[in-house]
C-alpha cells in the first residue's frame, strides 16, 4: 500500500473542502487550544461552529468577546496560510506573517504602537520573565533562524528548542505564543517530525516547561511529546488502515 504523507493529506482536505476528516479536526483543536490558552472564552463546541458555519452560537445569557471571534477566524486563516508554505525554510518574513494573518482586525490592531506583522515597540513580559528588548529583537530573531538552519538533523528536539528561544525573545506585543505554536506545527511538517496541538487543560505544565526549560528542558519536551501522543492517535484514526505513514 502506498505511503501517506501528513502534509500532502492535510492539504488535500483542505483543498476538497472536507468535512469531518483530519485537516477539520486539526483546525478546530488547534484553534481551540492555542487560543484558549492565551485566555479566549470561546469553548470548543463554538470554535467548531464558526469553522463549520462561519457564525456564532451563544447562549441567551451569555456574552461572546469580538476579539475572541476575530482570533479564532484568524487563526484558521493562519493554518491554511502554514499549509500552503509549510515546505519554505523558515524565515522572519513567514513569522511575520504569521503574526499579520492572527492579529488583523482585533482591538489591537487599532492602537498606533502596536504593530500587526511586526516587532514590538514596547517592553513585555511573558509571565514573570523579562523578555528581549524591542531594540535588539530583529538581531537576536535573525540570529536565532541563522543557528537554527544549522542543526543537523532538524528533528523534534531542535524545534522544542526553537521554540523555548522564540517566546523567551517574544519578538511581538501581542500573539507571541500563538505564533510559536504554529511555528512548531509547520516545522514538524517541514521536517518529517509528527506535530502536537498543546492542550488548554495541559497548559500549566506547558507554561512550567517554558519557564524551567534553560535548567529542566525535559518538562517542556515531556508536554510536547505527550500532545504528539495524541496527534498520533488522530493521525491513526483518520488514516485508512492498511496505509504506511510518513509524517
Amino acid at each position: 500500500m502506498p505511503e501517506l504523507n501528513l502534509l500532502q493529506l492535510l492539504r488535500e482536505e483542505k483543498s476538497m473542502r472536507l468535512k469531518g476528516g483530519l485537516y477539520h479536526q486539526t483546525q478546530i483543536k488547534l484553534t481551540y487550544n492555542s487560543n484558549r490558552i492565551e485566555g479566549s472564552r470561546l469553548s470548543e463546541d463554538q470554535t467548531r461552529y464558526i469553522f463549520e458555519t462561519n457564525s456564532i452560537s451563544v447562549d441567551p445569557q451569555e456574552t461572546a468577546n469580538i476579539d475572541d471571534i476575530i482570533e479564532t477566524v484568524n487563526h484558521f486563516s493562519c493554518f491554511d496560510y502554514m499549509l500552503d508554505i509549510a515546505e519554505q525554510d523558515l524565515s522572519e518574513d513567514i513569522i511575520k506573517e504569521f503574526h499579520r494573518i492572527l492579529k488583523s482586525n482585533t482591538s489591537d490592531s487599532r492602537k498606533e504602537w502596536f504593530k500587526v506583522g511586526d516587532y514590538k515597540s514596547r517592553p513585555n513580559v511573558v509571565g514573570d520573565m523579562e523578555t528581549m528588548a524591542p531594540s535588539k529583537v530583529g538581531h537576536a530573531l535573525a540570529g536565532l533562524l541563522a543557528a537554527y538552519h544549522t542543526k543537523k538533523p532538524l528533528d523534534f528536539a531542535a524545534i522544542v528548542d526553537f521554540h523555548y528561544q522564540f517566546e523567551k525573545i517574544h519578538p511581538f506585543q501581542d500573539g507571541n505564543g500563538r505564533a510559536g505554536r504554529i511555528i512548531m506545527f509547520k516545522e514538524c511538517l517541514k521536517h518529517g517530525v509528527i506535530p502536537f496541538i498543546i492542550e488548554d487543560e495541559y497548559k500549566l505544565f506547558y507554561y512550567r516547561g517554558l519557564k524551567e526549560f534553560a535548567k529542566i528542558p525535559g518538562y517542556l519536551t515531556d508536554t510536547c511529546l505527550s500532545a504528539q501522543d495524541k496527534y498520533k492517535e488522530m493521525i491513526r484514526y483518520f488514516t485508512e488502515k492498511g496505509h504506511g505513514y510518513t509524517p
